[in-house]
């Protein structure tokens, strides 16, 4: 009977272990994550519509949770619709929707000509950074990050983070313009070449890597001059945070040296092997596309499609663009 007893007991204790493991249920909540919430919502950064709900506070298991969700069906007061209702605390969503207006939705017009009208994302869930069971607990535990698969436009027409970032040239630009004005924002933006775990989707998060807050991650190291605000100062639905110094890195950090389109995909045209895939369905128009002479597109290609390096030609004293330092950390990120 009682080995029966200590059996039980013992597989109860290990099982609750394991469970404790998976979820880093010791870890403890760090006393800035409450503050931000109170601040942002003393400031009424989050305003409540039909789209945009306040739940119940989720406290737990451990210390995931937040005390004010919002429920979001909607971005952008209604006009961009979520593939899946996300949950994000008050300082994620506002900027979020910041993000939203001030970047992506200028950068959908300028190499689109027209808005971005679903996005597909996810928001919270309890678990460690990259799925890891027993790694340190991700910003998706607190409602603090947002994950951005898709984006969808007007006529339908879908641009995937995974396709997009070697995809067509109105893409890459598209893509790069968002990671940029992401980097302006969040303190953590991990996008394709940042690490292995970030291969399909943009991550961004309002972590704090130093106890200030002022410092910050944005991965990879792109070659690309945003044509957004490039004419000067632009108005912006909300002032930017001030700006951060670069945090030490945390991963394999990848310098994209070999962009095929140079600095900016309105550089001079130099062949049709430019464009590294067409679209599924229809090409969409390009707001410079205009401006340049028409070319033919490159036969699409039956193994894996990836875009073609640069000839060795120098391009000026332009450097890649630096927002992180490069170096080597064992650690996985988000």
């Amino acid at each position: 009977m009682w080995r029966s007893v200590l059996a039980f007991s013992a597989l109860a204790l290990a099982g609750a272990g394991l469970t404790g493991c998976a979820l880093n249920k010791f870890e403890r909540r760090d006393p800035w994550r409450d503050q931000a919430e109170q601040m942002c919502l003393s400031r009424k950064l989050v305003t409540t519509t039909e789209f945009i709900t306040p739940a119940r506070e989720i406290d737990g298991p451990g210390p995931c949770g937040m005390q004010q969700p919002f429920r979001v069906t909607r971005l952008g007061n209604g006009t961009v619709v979520l593939k899946q209702r996300m949950t994000l605390a008050c300082p994620a969503l506002s900027e979020a929707e910041a993000w939203l207006a001030d970047t992506i939705q200028p950068a959908a017009e300028l190499y689109f000509g027209q808005p971005v009208a679903e996005i597909n994302a996810g928001s919270y869930a309890c678990r460690g950074r990259n799925n890891q069971a027993g790694a340190k607990l991700s910003e998706h535990s607190f409602g603090n990050a947002v994950d951005i698969m898709s984006f969808k436009l007007a006529d339908g027409y879908v641009i995937t983070v995974k396709g997009g970032w070697r995809g067509t040239e109105a893409e890459q630009g598209f893509l790069r313009e968002v990671f940029l004005g992401a980097c302006q924002r969040f303190t953590t933006v991990l996008a394709p070449g940042s690490n292995v775990f970030h291969y399909d989707h943009i991550h961004v998060d309002l972590a704090r890597h130093d106890p200030r807050g002022l410092r910050r991650i944005c991965q990879p190291l792109i070659k690309f001059t945003p044509q957004i605000g490039a004419g000067g100062a632009r108005p912006l639905s909300r002032p930017l945070p001030p700006p951060r110094q670069p945090a030490p890195p945390q991963a394999p950090v990848d310098v994209e040296e070999d962009d095929p389109y140079g600095l900016t995909p309105m550089s001079q045209s130099r062949s049709a092997t430019q464009v590294a895939r067409a679209p599924v369905h229809h090409q969409a128009p390009a707001a410079y596309t205009s401006a340049l002479p028409q070319r033919p597109l490159a036969p699409r290609p039956p193994a894996p499609r990836t875009a073609s390096a640069l000839p060795d030609e120098p391009v000026g004293d332009d450097v890649p663009l630096s927002l992180s330092p490069p170096g080597l950390s064992p650690g996985p990120l988000y």
